[in-house]
């Protein structure tokens, strides 16, 4: 039986515990320790984490969930990435090109449901066709919507002079994640044979920045070989980026890459969207008025993990309006969430999930980043243009 003076000593222990925690949630500039620390929270502790992550963005953008209705519109890429299950040297991989009509419908079905934004996502290519495919379907979609529509793109690494062509037809925003800020550990994701660069993805992001974009990026939680310190690092990247938007997911593996001969080394899946979670939570601290997105590789370990992942800070969903006979085709990962669903179902479902969070959907509404127009109001004012 335990004496009272080992009762005190543990009761006094907690209390410091709580109030060590509380100091670190309040304090205005977290360091990588304290990254690490947030991010090795469990239990009650990792609650009061995400508690506090909620009303750092309720209060800094809101309860609204934007919409980016996804239309992943080619999975053929010219890259051999060691963890993506459409990298070129899957020979499996049933490649295919939506022609531009079954785009348009994709994107009319977003328009008149008030979508208010699109994703266009493909693999990566950097042929003269391509990059005309691509200003050609952003001028088509603008279009039909007489611009109504915002877009992003998530089309990988290409020449400033591509991003400019895009920005000028269209673009509004980009995704390019950096998947690892540590290039060492970028190196063990990509193959070392000129098409994969540490240096060239860094030189993208700020063309990107440079020539007006919205700019996201993100990275892979649960990764081998990977440390709290490496995520811890990642996020103060992001923020000394000054990145406008983020989307970021647990690593799930494929079975047809390379990266999947280390899965004995990997988190269990419950760990790695808890780990995800804290991600998300952290971040709303750090960037506390960038649009952060409840990816789907959340949903792929829980049926309710975009929704948690709202509740810590997320305030973007993506759902998938690719055609069906599509979806199953384009597979980052294996066990891909909602690949049978049409887009009806999905926005009836999704319409139920989120009111579960008390949190609305911002129908009709672009979702602009409010990061990045802050920005714009800081240049005016230093006598700059908004980039």
């Amino acid at each position: 039986m335990r004496d009272k003076g080992h009762w005190t000593r543990d009761k006094l222990q907690e209390q410091q515990q709580w109030q060590y925690l509380d100091v670190t949630l309040r304090k205005s500039d977290l360091n990588h320790d304290d990254i690490v620390y947030l991010l090795g929270l469990q239990g009650a502790e990792k609650t009061r984490l995400f508690e506090y992550s909620s009303g750092v963005k309720e209060k800094n953008v809101g309860n609204k969930v934007y919409f980016r209705g996804l239309i992943e519109f080619s999975n053929v890429c010219l890259k051999n990435c060691l963890y993506c299950g459409i990298r070129r040297g899957n020979v499996l991989v049933n490649r295919y090109n939506l022609h531009m009509d079954e785009i348009l419908a994709a994107a009319r079905f977003a328009f008149e449901n008030n979508y208010g934004s699109l994703v266009l996502q493909s693999g990566e290519l950097e042929t003269g066709n391509f990059v005309r495919q691509v200003e050609k379907i952003l001028r088509e979609i603008h279009r039909i919507s007489g611009g109504k529509l915002r877009i992003t793109l998530s089309c990988g690494e290409q020449e400033k002079d591509t991003y400019r062509r895009w920005h000028d037809s269209g673009a509004h925003r980009y995704l390019l994640r950096i998947e690892s800020s540590n290039p060492e550990l970028y190196r063990k994701l990509h193959p070392q044979d000129g098409l994969h660069s540490y240096q060239r993805r860094l030189d993208c992001l700020y063309s990107l920045q440079n020539t007006g974009y919205q700019v996201g990026t993100g990275v892979m939680i649960g990764l081998p070989f990977q440390t709290l310190h490496d995520l811890a690092g990642d996020l103060l990247f992001m923020k000394q980026f000054d990145i406008d938007m983020v989307g970021m997911g647990p690593y799930l593996e494929h079975e047809h890459t390379p990266l999947y001969a280390f899965r004995d080394q990997l988190l269990p899946v419950e760990e790695r969207l808890q780990l995800t979670l804290k991600m998300i939570a952290v971040l709303r601290m750090l960037l506390k008025d960038i649009n952060i997105a409840a990816t789907t590789a959340l949903q792929a370990i829980d049926k309710l993990g975009r929704e948690k992942a709202i509740q810590v800070g997320a305030n973007v969903i993506m759902p998938n309006i690719t055609p069906g006979r599509y979806r199953d085709d384009y597979l980052l990962y294996q066990n891909k969430p909602c690949t049978d669903e049409n887009p009806e179902d999905c926005m009836s479902c999704l319409n139920a999930r989120i009111a579960l969070t008390n949190n609305e959907i911002a129908y009709g509404e672009w979702g602009d980043s409010e990061h990045f127009r802050k920005k714009g109001t800081r240049d005016k004012g230093r006598g700059t243009s908004q980039p």
